[in-house]
């Protein structure tokens, strides 16, 4: 079918239905209701006529439109001319013409004369739905946009205006020409304007004219929806379309960052004072005044104007966010409390003192913030003089409240100052628990009911998940220490010497043991959800921007405030360590305290524990990911990650010698990797986290029983850092010497040896690990290191690799039939610290195949001898004696 064009009839008359910009002279009896189903139920009275399809020209040849006509047993007539049923105006047939290009001559002729027309598409998508064909008095070709309604604004072309709103038409669209909350989308040609605006409170999306212009390309797709938001989204007008920002007050970083943002978002940048600049975006904690006059057209407007706007992804109404200049009223009176030069300087000063004496005897006395007076207000809000730990409750934004949060402070007035060394650090650990639960209640308020709130313009910033991954136990954590401080608060109001600040703690250990290692322990995990959200989010990074630049944050970023946790309880600890030194010894509360401290650390410990072990398992799960062909069971809640080791296989028993190959020492088994020769693909989450491509090969799980000696062979010329391992898989029959070169400096070779010795011990229940270690020479066993890593060894490896390939192409045996060419003693039972060579007459036996190891029943992690029956190795040499 051919390309769209300016789609108007000959007689002039408007497309456009209900809309005042053109006059419209289409009635119809039903705007929104396109299907005969849903007519009124004047319809049965009146009498039945027999509907019948015109086909002319391409739609006759259309097959799949024949038996579409077909399914839904409607009669259709082919032809190549439809002068004899245009004007036809017979009572018992309804006359549909069903044109394959509504571009072809035949569609203006019909159109001029009123007839009803439908496009294949419409015809082949009631078919599938199973329902009539629709009722429409406009030419009706797909079903792209049924049941969108279409508001147009910004549009000064009449031409493309009509142009638009007729294929809106064509594809089932309604157009209403004013904006309401029954406009599911709004067609912008401009940002300005009323339906702009509106659009943007309700949150409707609004779009480029190029989102019609495409879905008409797309009009012969049966499948294709207009309002898809895989498609929508490519379309939709950016929040910075037609502006061009410049930026004041902010770091060449910032600078730098906000600009690539603001060409990520539509808009353009500009040099501050440039004449095209239409919006000035002015950091108001550093900016004061302006270095220029600004013209009329030009919006001076703070930087949460920038952030909002990329938060909504709609652009954001500036008079909400216009920057007030030095000469404003408000400005005037801040800066006039802060003047001590003036005419009136005593009066001043003496509200100044004023000011300060209320900021003094909050932080001293009481936590409970002192009613400033309106003068004030201005002042309080410029400086630093209000930390977050002193953080009025009163500041927090409007939102959700928690059920701890919704408890007035039972004292309105502060208490009176008591001398006693006790009473001081006492209340000094009300002060603190009352500013920590304000920080917990910032961090609910202001940042994660807003991300959970349903409704949000442009959509959710963040998905459950990424939220709950953030925030994790917080709203636990603060309602425990609601109740502790409500506790607190109710001891120091009614004090005495002997009241018991110990049992307020212990009163909710179990509380505090319950829920704070889920949050301590996913810290880490939590801080990495932030960074990567505010890398690969943009509106999740204006989110931030404009939170934490509210006072109640205190100038700090989320980040900062969800470490609280992590540092409240061992502060806690601290100040009951001090109450408790200036408690007398007669006091009861004395051994209390002691008992709330030891809950104290037991909570502690007990997170460090579990911290320990999602560390450990962490761990493992880098361990699988990082090796290919790892096997699920090494993911194992008993098991941790203790030494990882670099070495060099100096036999051909696990893999070629020379080949790098790397050991993860876990506290009951041992996993052998080597590097992989061809590094595959990153791992990509059904969360969409990717990871790095594994980079070693799995060889071997094994057990450290199976461990029966560990070689420690000695330093000489042709041998250096190496050691050995002496394996009885419990389906051998002698034993197998895998050996190897570290690699690094770090652990020491003594110091690995004995680790693993110690593990092993352990997991066999014996009581001296140095027994294991055995010190032998490297001639005694045929180990050396020289030449491990030449250019000659690398080359006699690729060979080998080569032969290999080649043996196995034209090998029809899957099992390997050399003869092993080292034995080692079976019998390790004679104690001994050194090898010597003894008899030449012990050979090794052979292999057992695959399918006779299948039905052996092993207590091992995995089947070793599958791995043994290609790389199988004993010692060569004649029978040896351990002495």
């Amino acid at each position: 079918m051919a390309d769209n064009s300016t789609l108007m009839s000959d007689t002039g008359r408007s497309l456009l239905a209900d809309s005042s910009i053109l006059d419209s002279k289409i009635t119809e009896s039903s705007k929104e209701n396109l299907f005969r189903g849903s007519a009124s139920d004047d319809e049965e009275e009146m009498p039945q006529i027999e509907t019948r399809v015109v086909l002319p020209k391409e739609a006759a040849k259309c097959e799949e439109l024949l038996k579409a006509l077909e399914e839904i047993k409607v009669p259709y007539i082919k032809t190549d001319s439809v002068e004899e049923y245009k004007n036809s105006d017979s009572p018992e047939f309804e006359t549909i013409f069903v044109i394959a290009d509504f571009q072809d001559p035949i569609f203006n002729d019909l159109h001029k004369a009123d007839c009803r027309v439908l496009g294949p598409p419409i015809v082949l998508h009631c078919a599938r739905k199973g329902e009539p064909l629709p009722f429409s008095c406009r030419p009706l070709y797909c079903a792209s946009m049924l049941n969108l309604v279409l508001c147009f604004t910004g549009f000064r072309k009449k031409e493309e205006l009509v142009k638009l709103v007729t294929l809106a038409h064509h594809m089932g669209g309604i157009i209403r020409r004013d904006f309401n909350s029954k406009v599911t989308h709004l067609v912008a040609n401009s940002t300005q304007g009323g339906k702009f605006r509106a659009a943007v409170s309700l949150g409707t999306p609004i779009m480029k004219a190029d989102w019609i212009y495409k879905a008409w390309e797309k009009r012969n797709d049966i499948d294709f929806c207009a309002a898809a938001e895989e498609f929508r989204k490519e379309f939709k007008v950016p929040p910075f379309q037609d502006c061009m920002l410049s930026f004041l007050g902010f770091s060449d970083e910032e600078k730098k960052s906000m600009e690539e943002m603001t060409e990520m978002q539509g808009g353009q940048h500009l040099p501050v004072g440039d004449e095209r600049c239409t919006h000035l975006i002015v950091e108001e904690n550093t900016v004061k005044d302006l270095p220029f006059e600004p013209s009329q057209n030009l919006y001076v407007v703070k930087q949460e104007w920038f952030w909002g706007s990329i938060q909504m992804d709609a652009k954001a109404g500036e008079s909400m966010y216009l920057f007030e200049k030095l000469d404003s009223p408000e400005l005037k009176t801040s800066v006039s409390q802060l003047s001590l030069s003036t005419p009136n300087s005593n009066r001043k000063k003496r509200r100044l003192r004023e000011t300060l004496a209320q900021l003094t005897r909050e932080a001293d006395m009481s936590p409970f913030p002192p009613r400033k007076r309106p003068s004030a207000e201005h002042s309080l809000s410029m400086g630093s003089l209000l930390d977050i730990s002193n953080t009025p409750e009163s500041g927090i934004t409007n939102g959700e409240t928690p059920k701890s949060c919704a408890k007035p402070s039972k004292n309105s007035t502060p208490f009176l100052p008591k001398q006693s060394a006790r009473w001081q650090v006492a209340k000094e650990l009300y002060q603190t628990e009352s500013n920590y639960v304000d920080i917990l209640t910032t961090i609910i308020q202001v940042f994660q009911v807003p991300l959970e709130k349903e409704g949000q313009l442009g959509g959710p910033i963040l998905a459950p998940e990424e939220i709950k991954t953030i925030f994790g136990s917080i709203p636990d954590i603060l309602d425990v220490h609601t109740k502790i401080k409500e506790d607190l608060e109710d001891l120091m109001i009614n004090w005495t010497e002997s009241e018991s600040i110990g049992d307020v703690i212990l009163k909710y250990s179990k509380d505090l043991l319950k829920t704070y290692p889920p949050f301590v322990n996913f810290f880490e995990m939590s801080k990495e959800m932030i960074t990567k959200c505010e890398k690969q989010k943009p509106r999740f990074h204006a989110f931030l921007k404009i939170n934490q630049a509210k006072p109640e944050c205190g100038r700090q970023s989320l980040a900062e405030l969800l470490i609280r946790p992590v540092q409240r309880l061992p502060s806690v600890a601290l100040l009951l360590n001090d109450i408790k030194k200036h408690t007398a010894e007669d006091n009861p509360d004395k051994a209390t305290l002691e008992r709330a401290i030891e809950s104290l650390k037991e909570v502690m410990t007990h997170i460090n524990e579990d911290k320990r072990k999602t560390e450990a398992q962490r761990q493992i799960f880098d361990v699988v990911y990082e090796v290919d062909g790892c096997p699920a069971n090494l993911l194992s809640s008993h098991r941790s990650l203790i030494q990882r080791l670099e070495t060099v296989a100096l036999g051909d028993d696990l893999c070629d010698r020379g080949e790098q190959v790397t050991l993860f020492l876990f506290n009951d088994c041992l996993e052998i990797a080597r590097k992989r020769h061809k590094v595959i693909g990153g791992f990509k989450s059904p969360h969409g986290h990717t990871r790095p491509p594994a980079c070693l090969k799995h060889i071997i799980l094994m057990p450290l029983s199976q461990i029966k000696k560990v070689l420690d062979i000695r330093e000489t010329e042709e041998c250096h850092k190496a050691f050995a391992l002496v394996v009885r898989p419990p389906t051998e029959q002698s034993n197998l010497l895998f050996s190897f070169q570290i690699t690094t400096e770090e652990p020491p070779k003594e110091n690995w040896l004995k680790m693993l010795c110690r593990h092993v011990a352990n997991t066999i229940c014996k009581a001296d690990a140095e027994d294991l270690i055995y010190a032998t020479d490297p001639d005694s066993i045929e180990v050396s290191t020289k030449d491990v890593d030449s250019t000659l060894s690398r080359a006699s490896r690729a060979i080998k690799k080569t032969s290999k390939k080649v043996t196995r192409a034209f090998s029809f045996s899957k099992t390997p039939k050399r003869a092993l060419r080292r034995a080692l003693m079976a019998h390790s039972s004679v104690e001994g610290r050194t090898f010597f060579p003894a008899s030449e007459n012990y050979l090794g036996g052979r292999v057992a195949s695959t399918s006779s190891l299948a039905g052996i029943h092993s207590p091992s992690l995995i089947n070793l001898p599958s791995v043994f029956e290609k790389r199988s190795h004993t010692l060569s040499r004649s029978t040896t004696h351990l002495i």
